[in-house]
């Protein structure tokens, strides 16, 4: 079986709230599919963190309606509802597991920021997450990334640009009156505008 034969596609998982989707998430995705060994990103739309609080957080459908609006026409890129029929709140080991489940002939790597790293104590079997799964860490401002060398077989820093834009930021002016279009992709401020979302 020839080399190309064998390969396996790459599929970088990026999961989050979405609340909702921005340029930077999509700036960042782009990035980690053409400067990393990823081949793929799928923004995987969490119903619930349980990390985070549900305050202010728009349905999840609206939520994907977003994400599908924002990766539309890139090849790379797509939107994921996989954790919309797992039990509440939503564990990324479930949901990792849950994935190879369902599509054994892919490989996936979990991309998270360094403020998450710095947390990733906290997340639900994190040490079978680093030991069964490739992770990707992307830089966030006033984070010194550390990784421990017995996870470095796995564990990889992504030197991807540090992109400043919060949805946080982005809820709190669409509330304030603020236009907001260009913080987000094409199409997602109208369908947040036509919607009423974050008023």
């Amino acid at each position: 079986m020839g080399e190309k034969d064998s390969y396996r596609k790459q599929i970088g998982i990026f999961s989050g709230s979405f609340n909702p989707i921005h340029m930077g998430h999509v700036m960042l995705a782009n990035y980690i599919t053409e400067f990393s060994y990823v081949d793929e990103v799928w923004f995987v739309v969490t119903p619930h963190n349980p990390l985070k609080q549900v305050e202010g957080l728009a349905d999840e459908k609206s939520r994907l309606e977003m994400c599908c609006i924002a990766v539309e026409g890139m090849d790379k890129l797509r939107a994921s509802d996989i954790e919309f029929s797992m039990p509440k709140p939503s564990y990324t080991i479930d949901t990792l597991d849950r994935l190879k489940e369902e599509h054994p002939e892919l490989d996936f790597t979990l991309i998270v920021g360094a403020d998450n790293w710095s947390n990733f104590h906290l997340w639900r079997q994190y040490e079978r997450i680093i030991e069964e799964n490739k992770i990707l860490i992307y830089p966030r401002l006033g984070e010194e990334l550390l990784i421990d060398k017995k996870y470095s077989h796995n564990v990889r820093p992504c030197n991807a640009p540090i992109l400043q834009i919060s949805s946080t930021f982005i809820r709190s002016s669409i509330k304030d009156g603020k236009c907001m279009s260009s913080f987000l992709p094409s199409g997602v401020y109208d369908y947040i505008v036509t919607h009423k979302l974050y008023r």
